[in-house]
């Protein structure tokens, strides 16, 4: 036999290799094709369901339309406006469980707890649907100081395998400290006597302990940094009684021949160093002011409640248009389905 010469037995494993892949392939393609067969068939079926019943879904279209725009007339509209808060000192936490009690309190009806917390009657109470809070309006900035933020709070290795846009997608609404406190009414004059009790929301004693453990801390570094400029101000004197000194003493010269005068030399002093740290040090001190007094609440309120409300309009509560397409979708579906059970049962094994 010679070299170029392939034994039967490898023209036989070569053979029953390509008749796999081909009918691997063929299986493949029939699958495909059954696939598409299917959505034809919807597609036949449902076009069917239409043109054979198209009498019928209009009919269908049409009252589903009348009683969409009779709903729409004759339910009460819904009204929405929404305040934006800044919180301090971790509030936001009560806010939000304070503003899911109220939603409770609402499934519940317990009007009259409502009213003692906003200050209203009853009657008005009964008109509040829904508390909401939403996450508040950020930029790229915000969104990159808040990655940082995050990114330095845990391990630097762990922090490495968390991308920004990871951290984007995975992070909670509390990231933040700048919320929407949405609140849905039937009374469309309530949001400007809301305020009052929303600003109730924030008080918490976890709160209260942060702050006044921030107070404790900036008291105390304001204590240093005092203490540090009266040590500058001691040093300061001092070096100002050397320089009187200096200047009130006879300046003599002494001359041991030719060419060897002796003057008094000047003492070294470092008034223009200290001059800078008391400079530097006073500016720390303002900037813990104005830390304080930037945050000497629970809250800001950026902007409040709109005194009126504006109407919620939306897909889902357009009845008009929601329940015809629903009521057209419905029709087909039922065709369907009654189609494949006429199908199963005549159907035979």
């Amino acid at each position: 036999m010679s070299k170029n010469e392939i034994p039967d037995n490898q023209e036989v494993d070569l053979g029953q290799l390509f008749n796999s892949v081909g009918r691997l392939f063929q299986r493949l393609f029939d699958f495909i094709t059954s696939i598409l067969k299917f959505f034809f068939n919807t597609v036949i079926i449902s076009s069917k369901a239409v043109i054979t019943n198209f009498k019928i879904l209009v009919g269908v279209v049409i009252i589903a339309g009348i009683l969409g725009f009779t709903l729409e007339k004759f339910l009460p509209v819904r009204y929405e406006s929404s305040m934006l808060v800044k919180t301090y000192f971790d509030s936001k936490y009560q806010l939000d469980i304070n503003l899911s009690y109220y939603n409770n309190l609402i499934s519940d009806e317990r009007y009259d707890e409502l009213a003692n917390i906003f200050n209203i009657d009853n009657e008005r109470a009964e008109n509040l649907l829904e508390f909401e809070l939403l996450r508040g309006p950020e930029n790229e900035n915000t969104k990159l100081q808040l990655y940082d933020n995050f990114v330095r709070s845990i391990d630097s290795i762990r922090a490495q395998d968390v991308s920004y846009d990871e951290y984007l997608e995975n992070r909670d609404i509390f990231s933040g400290d700048m919320f929407y406190i949405r609140v849905e009414s039937l009374d469309k004059d309530i949001y400007g006597q809301l305020d009052t009790g929303i600003m109730k929301s924030f008080e918490n004693l976890y709160s209260t302990k942060k702050m006044k453990k921030r107070d404790s801390m900036l008291l105390i570094r304001k204590q240093t940094i005092l203490e540090s400029i009266a040590k500058i101000d001691s040093l300061k004197e001092v070096y100002i009684n050397v320089l009187e000194e200096e200047s009130q003493a006879t300046k003599t010269r002494i001359s041991l021949g030719e060419g060897f005068p002796i003057q008094q030399e000047k003492s070294k002093t470092n008034e223009y160093q200290l001059l800078n740290q008391e400079i530097q040090l006073r500016n720390d001190l303002r900037q813990l002011e104005e830390e304080r007094v930037k945050e000497d609440e629970f809250y800001d309120i950026i902007s409040t409640f709109q005194q009126s409300g504006t109407k919620v309009t939306s897909l889902l509560t357009t009845y008009s248009i929601t329940l015809p397409a629903l009521a057209l979708v419905m029709v087909i579906l039922i065709y369907l389905v009654g189609g494949y059970v006429k199908y199963v049962k005549e159907y035979e094994l």
